[in-house]
């Protein structure tokens, strides 16, 4: 298995070789995309990339969790969380790569 992470850079390399955009130009529109995704999720709403998978946030209510070294229960407090559902297509092709 891999253990390269592919970051910012690497995206808007990518942009930069397969659209032909300058460098600038290419990070620019990465930035602006990644920026619109996460004001959006900001807001509480769902942000779906088609064949790729949606990202959605999801209030989780306060419950009574335990320490396991301890076993002392201690209250977890409600918070907002980020999650992510691939689609059918994605979760084919990542199945696919690890018959490899």
């Amino acid at each position: 298995m891999s253990e390269k992470t592919l970051t910012r850079m690497d995206l808007s390399e990518a942009v930069f070789r397969e659209v032909g955009l300058s460098r600038n130009e290419s990070a620019q529109l990465v930035e602006t995309v990644l920026q619109h995704m996460s004001d959006a999720l900001v807001r509480g709403e769902t942000v779906k990339i088609s064949s790729f998978g949606t990202f959605s946030v999801r209030d989780k209510s306060s419950r009574m969790g335990r320490n396991p070294k301890t076993g002392e229960e201690v209250p977890i407090s409600p918070r907002r969380v980020l999650s992510f559902r691939p689609s059918h297509l994605m979760k084919d092709r990542v199945a696919d790569g690890n018959a490899k």
